[in-house]
């Protein structure tokens, strides 16, 4: 037992080391600096690319979420989307909370963000849907880790064992309320998901699948309980309080794995070989 447990760890620290030695230039830059070409907005009680009150915008360099427009928050939880779904990747971004949380924000989000995973298709989701049938990797400051995972209409495992928590906290230590941090997601299709910070591994779980409760208003044919995901759509949040994200990069792991070509990359772990050069 022993020896299985140093194998895997020393495995996993190989495999670690792989993606995170990759060249700058491999990595995706999913933020201009300008503006949010390539993302789409999706708020509860709104239709899709709807940015109520300008809840979204680019100041600066960076994407905000702001609620200066807002008289009240109305329960108008927003998520912002990336083009593309994705199976085998790491999405790495930097967040900073700052100012107050908006009038009738819930209590536990103060000083809370996050970002979904193997979320369903933004245009799947129904107007008055509050949350995606999604994975969080949820941001937080204070006396609080960061980094922790919830579960709105999905379920996870750890250690082969079902997660019946809606969130679960990672290992991370405690961060400023305005201070950055550089935070990264691993994912392997339905695999595992893995959270960082640091260079350091926070928290890990297993077959992300649909199925518990917490999200409402969906459309039933989308929540097949006990289907799981392989592949889906990020989404930054907004839930009430004024958050930064910036250096917004994706990292793909699904790629030519044929040593001959020059596609070939030593840290993809999913092959497409369409991708292959010849």
């Amino acid at each position: 037992m022993t020896r299985t447990i140093a194998w895997f760890l020393l495995a996993s620290a190989c495999f670690a080391a792989d993606w995170q030695s990759a060249p700058r230039k491999d990595w995706v830059e999913m933020f201009n600096g300008r503006n949010l070409d390539g993302w789409t907005m999706k708020f509860a009680t709104h239709e899709l690319g709807d940015n109520y009150a300008e809840t979204f915008r680019v100041e600066n360099g960076v994407i905000r979420v702001m609620y200066d427009k807002y008289g009240d928050f109305g329960a108008r939880f927003g998520h912002l989307f990336w083009k593309q779904k994705l199976s085998h990747y790491v999405f790495s971004v930097e967040y900073r909370f700052f100012g107050e949380q908006v009038k009738g924000g819930p209590s536990y989000a103060k000083l809370n963000s996050g970002v979904m995973v193997h979320s369903q298709a933004p245009e799947t989701i129904l107007k008055d849907q509050d949350w995606p049938i999604s994975v969080e990797a949820q941001f937080l400051a204070g006396n609080r880790t960061t980094m922790n995972v919830c579960t709105p209409g999905t379920e996870i495992f750890m250690k082969g064992e079902m997660v019946k928590a809606h969130c679960t906290n990672s290992t991370s230590k405690r961060y400023g309320n305005d201070e950055w941090v550089k935070v990264e997601v691993e994912v392997l299709g339905g695999e595992r998901v893995r959270h960082w910070i640091a260079g350091q591994n926070v928290l890990e779980y297993e077959k992300p699948s649909i199925g518990g409760g917490v999200a409402n208003r969906f459309d039933p044919a989308i929540k097949q309980d006990g289907k799981l995901l392989t592949e889906g759509y990020i989404g930054l949040q907004a839930e009430s309080q004024p958050v930064e994200f910036r250096s917004i990069r994706l990292l793909n792991l699904s790629g030519c794995m044929e040593k001959k070509s020059p596609a070939f990359r030593d840290y993809f772990v999913h092959a497409d070989n369409s991708k292959c050069v010849r």
